[in-house]
């Protein structure tokens, strides 16, 4: 189904990886961990999904847990970058530089 996905802490390959139902790699977004924060590298969404709201999904999932974590956010990504100047509710999480 395309309105189907579902978003997992793929933590033992560092990033979080958006599925289809049917287990489908439809994009990721890889990370770093550092005591405290949790930097978004590289966020991609694979050609066949693109245009599906995949890499928002991707966004919120691996934002809202890092505020369940406490973690502070470092977005060096683009794709991050632009996410939370335009979702003002995660500004709280951005970490200074």
């Amino acid at each position: 189904m395309e309105n189907e996905i579902s978003v997992v802490d793929a933590k033992e390959r560092s990033r979080y990886e958006a599925l289809d139902a049917d287990g489908n790699l439809m994009g990721f977004v890889d990370y770093a961990l550092h005591p405290g924060v949790i930097s978004f590298l590289h966020a991609e969404t694979l050609p066949d999904f693109r245009g599906r709201g995949v890499a928002g999904r991707i966004a919120v999932q691996s934002l809202d847990d890092a505020r369940a974590l406490g973690l502070r956010v470092k977005p060096a990504c683009p794709y991050y970058q632009d996410f939370l100047a335009k979702h003002t509710e995660y500004a709280d999480l951005v970490d200074a530089q």
